[in-house]
């Protein structure tokens, strides 16, 4: 619950790069960021500037913590449906087995199936996760699976082929079957009606029941329960199936550990050695004590230049906000772009001090904020082939008020957006007029790193938790809500005086860029990511359209926002931005409130009446006007490819990195070297 996603606008019209960047030298002009565009996604690529710069060593490191990234592809694509792999299996052998003809419809509409597949890691959509609809017809693909060697089906001991196909097709083609990823419906049983794998045979009641026994109200160091396995009913019994080596995704969990005691071979430091020693413990036990344990190791390294996250992070594919997905990151730091970030985190307890939320939720002392700027040098499971533009973790409230947090703004990925973005007419189209885009052009660039920082480094990192609140007693607005406050936060320091004295904004007017883009984007221009009479469900753009919709009631007897038309098109304007701050500051406070009291009313209410539901007329408007764009709404990266350069004894003298790999070359080529597990994981 502590990532940025990158945002419509983010993704759509930033058009300066981050600090760090490759931009100045003749080999990054060559450098092509777009791969290719198909459905709803465009497909980039990135840059790892610096990597040829480490030393051997610090290589080394890289490539074995990369390995044991990419290593637990499969856990992800079983966490998020228990016939994702079981189907992408299917579609990979017919797309490479089959002998008909692969110029009909049937065919490249499959195709784009399977591309859309591989993005979200299942049959779901990424991020509004709803079923894909399938293109092609139930019974070309009964046919073509036919057709294929029956060896490179993923068939069950003693399944037929036919039998294979009875078993999945209702998956694929019904849409009444498993409709919903991660269901946020109010008032429905939000575990039976999700198709995520987190819970085989369990009422969302009986979830709940089985995790409030563990808890101890009077625990102040509570591990985070359920984060790590799958809860199930057998003979009539609830109980958990924990993912470690020997249990529940042991097979790829053996491989990351693998990995990861090479890494430790090679750790920069005796601390960043110890990092991997207990995750790989973790790893072996499951036991959640030991995790808390790693992470407190981790949030306290900070003297690496290479760090990582590997392992069970991200609560939002839940519809709980327990259970986690798996996720790797390997980086490096990037020291000139991380001066930003150092300045913002040291001065941590001034933006405490002087938040505009109730005293008594406030930290008397911050504690251990570090930050940084990075440069990602592998993304993978629930950060591939789609990532966040930031990082703040652990997750944990209790190490975060104890031992502190680490915030990263992925400034090479930033970068890869920018330079992809570059012209798309995006803010010409929905910018109300010439003053609002040369404030887009002139401050934007800076304004979006900046609130990204404030997000990361303080806004998750800030107020606390009253004594005896629950973690999760938000339950499923739990990550709306912590989002909100994180966005709020930044939002309402980007604006203040503090940042233009740090010499961290050149004008006083520079936060109108980040408010203008921020509210178009909440009211209007994030609804290119929803389908036509569907509500908003994922947890950013819940987020982003409760701030903006709130910000916009509470502001309309003054005018402080308005929706206007002109030429018949419908645009945003802020009359007074000083207004705005003020109702940015009186929502935070309120949030705020929320959770430090873990109130689930409160969340309950803010959440339904401003987040959830679009305005259909709005919504058809601002369809047609983006289709016209002929751009993408949701981006994606391959990654670079590493490669192990050896003497004749097997000893690593180098390691290479290219960016030649195309998206389907690449995603074939994890199919085959990290697909560990069984199609059906038990």
């Amino acid at each position: 619950m502590k990532k940025r996603l990158i945002s419509m606008v983010t993704a759509l019209s930033l058009l300066t790069a981050c600090g760090g960047n490759p931009k100045t030298t003749a080999e990054a002009e060559k450098f092509d960021y777009t791969v290719e565009q198909f459905a709803d996604l465009q497909i980039l690529r990135y840059r790892v500037p610096g990597f040829e710069d480490l030393s051997l060593k610090q290589k080394e490191l890289v490539y074995y913590l990369t390995e044991a990234a990419l290593q637990g592809r499969d856990i992800l694509f079983d966490q998020n449906g228990k016939y994702n792999l079981t189907i992408r299996r299917m579609l990979e052998a017919v797309y490479t087995g089959y002998k008909g003809d692969k110029n009909t419809p049937d065919f490249k509409a499959m195709e784009v199936y399977l591309k859309r597949v591989w993005f979200s890691n299942g049959i779901h959509h990424h991020y509004g996760s709803e079923k894909f609809i399938p293109g092609f017809a139930p019974e070309f693909f009964r046919q073509a699976i036919r057709s294929v060697d029956a060896a490179t089906l993923p068939l069950a001991e003693g399944q037929s082929v036919e039998q294979l196909c009875e078993e999945v097709f209702p998956v694929i083609f019904d849409p009444e079957v498993m409709p919903k990823r991660v269901n946020q419906a109010a008032g429905e049983d939000l575990v039976l009606t999700s198709a995520c794998n987190y819970y085989e045979g369990v009422t969302q009641q009986e979830a709940e029941d089985f995790y409030n026994a563990l808890k101890n109200p009077q625990d102040e160091t509570p591990v985070s329960y359920g984060l790590n396995s799958r809860l199930v009913k057998e003979d009539g019994k609830v109980r958990e199936k924990v993912w470690k080596v020997g249990g529940l995704y042991g097979q790829a969990l053996e491989k990351i550990v693998y990995w990861l005691k090479k890494a430790e071979g090679v750790a920069e430091n005796p601390g960043q050695k110890a990092v991997i020693a207990k995750l790989v413990e973790f790893y072996e036990t499951g036991d959640l004590k030991t995790f808390d344990e790693y992470a407190i190791l981790w949030v306290k390294d900070l003297n690496s230049r290479i760090d990582f996250v590997n392992g069970f992070t991200e609560s939002y594919g839940d519809p709980l906000g327990m259970k986690a997905s798996w996720e790797s990151l390997v980086n490096f730091k990037d020291v000139e772009a991380t001066r930003r970030t150092e300045l913002i985190s040291s001065n941590a307890q001034w933006f405490e001090d002087h938040s505009p939320v109730d005293g008594q939720f406030k930290k008397e002392e911050v504690k251990g904020v570090s930050a940084k700027v990075i440069t990602a040098a592998i993304l993978a499971g629930d950060l591939y082939p789609a990532t966040a533009i930031g990082i703040n973790l652990p997750n944990a409230n209790w190490i975060r008020s104890h031992h502190g947090s680490k915030s990263v703004t992925i400034g090479n990925i930033t970068d890869a957006y920018n330079k992809a973005a570059h012209g798309n007419g995006f803010n010409e189209e929905f910018a109300y007029s010439d003053a609002e885009l040369q404030l887009i052009d002139r401050y934007a660039d800076v304004t979006d790193e900046l609130h990204t920082d404030l997000h990361e480094c303080l806004g998750h990192g800030s107020g606390k938790l009253l004594p005896g609140v629950d973690p999760d007693a938000l339950k499923a607005y739990g990550s709306t809500i912590e989002e909100a406050r994180a966005d709020l936060f930044g939002l309402y320091y980007v604006a203040d005086p503090k940042l233009v004295e740090l010499g961290l904004t050149p004008s006083a007017d520079a936060y109108k860029a980040q408010y203008y883009t921020y509210l178009m984007n909440g009211l209007m221009t994030q609804l290119v990511r929803i389908e036509p009479g569907n509500n908003v469900e994922e947890a950013h753009m819940r987020n982003r359209q409760l701030i903006a919709r709130w910000v916009y009631e509470k502001g309309a007897a003054e005018k402080v926002v308005e929706l206007v038309k002109k030429d018949g098109k419908t645009y945003v304007v802020i009359n007074d931005y000083e207004k705005v701050r003020d109702l940015f500051g009186r929502l935070l406070a309120e949030i705020q409130r929320i959770k430090s009291t873990g109130d689930y009313a409160g969340a309950h209410d803010l959440v339904e009446a401003y987040a959830v539901k679009v305005d259909s007329a709005l919504h058809a408007e601002v369809l047609e006007r983006y289709k016209n764009l002929n751009l993408a709404p949701y981006k994606g990266f391959v990654n670079p490819k590493y490669e192990a350069v050896t003497d004749a004894n097997g000893t690593i003298t180098d390691v290479t990195v290219t960016y030649d790999e195309g998206y389907a070359e690449q995603m074939l080529r994890y199919g085959k070297d990290y697909s560990t597990l069984p199609s059906v994981n038990k």
